[in-house]
């Protein structure tokens, strides 16, 4: 695994006040931790137990050795990050308690509930992180991990979450280095990931790892614009040159996308957990608020900050170029919202794909974002007074205006070819996979773009230049 650095000291700058003396990745005990951590990964079950009895199981010594090496660096580690001490002391007790418990279904509750990183959100701070869990886009089973990361809040992002976008359980966050479940295209840090015993009545804190969602966007679009002959403006050619301003750039993206979920006419749940619906209403949800990103953007950009003229561009290129061929079809939300923001902008001559190039009238395209965001909140507003099953009937008709729906889809027969006497969330069994696939372009783009895709995985700040063919 490539060992990082941080962004500041990449820079060969001084650490912001509060990010710690030392840096965490290059004290010898870290290296002890990662270690013990790989050692005990690959014993655990899905459910992160470990089965003594199975077939390439350890002997519990073996296995409680490699524990207690766990535990010793956290404390080597510990006294480097006196911000987290409570943390750190919950952490020791429930790793202790896992051992003694024989290594069944961890329970990390109380280390959970006492790592309150949202509590100071303080620019370049760092953070180490221990917990059994799955990582999303990443290791679906829930395996030790350790991570160190950095705080991404300057001045400038606190001031506006403070003033405009309130986001109090919002973290921007760096990765210093991290275990196998990371390296992976996993960019997030969420608590529901970590396994405990029940879920707390509220989770306190969110983190997006923004170094990698901005090294991802560079290289993906960089060869998204070699295959389709793109010429970007040079403002935003800028962004696939600098990773530091591209970071800046989706941790405000993230921050207002974030916030958004919990704001509007929204006739759900904003977070839709305890929900089961098609895929297309994540899809819009999802859609919606990078739109709402996008539209705070042009008002950031007129205030004054460089920041929302790039949310712009970001927004457009990664939901063009990287969430349409990324990842499976098989009820894939985002890929469908990337290519319903392409056909939007396609048949309202935005976009123009014309003797094998690609070209984007950027000014039209502001004007028709915009729109497609005016035509999603409608629905959304319209939504509070239809019944659940009307609502997604129309949100469907909304996507199948722009898109083909599969030849073999139910849903695209309309109401009369579903069992409506069925509540709606068995209709949901009904959705095609792939209820919407990919047009001919991106059928194309996407075996160009495979390789490229690929690469991306584990990818950090330091090797978003590294050279990849298409």
């Amino acid at each position: 695994m490539t060992e990082t650095l941080s962004p500041i000291a990449e820079k060969g700058g001084v650490l912001p006040q509060g990010a710690g003396a030392q840096s965490v990745v290059g004290h010898p005990a870290w290296t002890e931790l990662k270690t013990a951590v790989e050692r005990i990964r690959p014993w655990q079950a899905k459910d992160g137990s470990i089965d003594f009895a199975a077939g390439e199981a350890p002997a519990r010594a073996d296995a409680e050795a490699e524990l207690a090496r766990v535990v010793a660096a956290v404390e080597q580690l510990a006294p480097l990050l006196p911000h987290n001490e409570a943390y750190h002391r919950a952490l020791v007790a429930d790793l202790r308690r896992w051992a003694e418990g024989g290594f069944q279904v961890p329970d990390f509750l109380d280390s959970l509930l006492a790592f309150q990183p949202a509590a100071q959100r303080v620019d370049g701070r760092q953070h180490l992180v221990v917990f059994p869990m799955y990582t999303q886009n990443g290791n679906p089973n829930r395996n030790l991990e350790a991570v160190v990361l950095r705080m991404v809040w300057p001045d400038w992002l606190a001031e506006l979450e403070r003033t405009r976008y309130d986001n109090p359980l919002f973290l921007g966050i760096t990765f210093e280095d991290f275990t196998s479940g990371y390296d992976t295209h996993s960019a997030v840090l969420f608590p529901e990931t970590i396994a405990v015993r029940e879920a707390p009545e509220r989770f306190s804190w969110g983190g997006i790892f923004c170094d990698r969602e901005a090294a991802r966007f560079r290289r993906v679009v960089r060869a998204a614009c070699e295959v389709t002959s793109l010429e970007l403006p040079e403002d935003a050619e800028g962004l696939l040159t600098d990773q530091e301003r591209t970071q800046q750039t989706f941790v405000l993206w993230d921050m207002v996308h974030d916030r958004t979920h919990s704001h509007g006419d929204l006739p759900f749940d904003p977070f839709m957990i305890k929900q089961r619906q098609p895929f297309w209403m994540y899809g819009l949800e999802e859609l919606r608020c990078d739109l709402t990103a996008f539209h705070e953007a042009v008002k950031l950009e007129a205030d004054g900050f460089p920041q929302g003229r790039d949310v712009q561009y970001a927004v457009i290129l990664e939901r063009l170029f990287r969430f349409p061929v990324t990842g499976e079809r098989n009820r894939n939300y985002d890929g469908l919202g990337g290519q319903l923001l392409f056909a939007y902008l396609h048949q309202h001559d935005a976009l123009r794909w014309t003797d094998n190039k690609l070209a984007i009238d950027w000014q039209r395209a502001r004007e028709v974002t915009v729109a497609l965001r005016e035509e999603i909140e409608t629905l959304y507003r319209r939504g509070i007074d239809r019944p659940k099953l009307v609502h997604w009937f129309k949100a469907y008709e909304l996507v199948s205006t722009y898109l083909s729906p599969h030849p073999g889809s139910t849903w695209a027969k309309g109401p009369d070819a579903l069992d409506l006497s069925l509540p709606p969330r068995k209709l949901v069994d009904e959705v095609h996979p792939d209820e919407f696939p990919l047009s001919m372009f991106y059928e194309a783009l996407a075996k160009k773009l495979r390789g490229v895709i690929a690469s991306t995985e584990g990818i950090t700040a330091d090797s978003a230049t590294a050279p990849v063919a298409a």
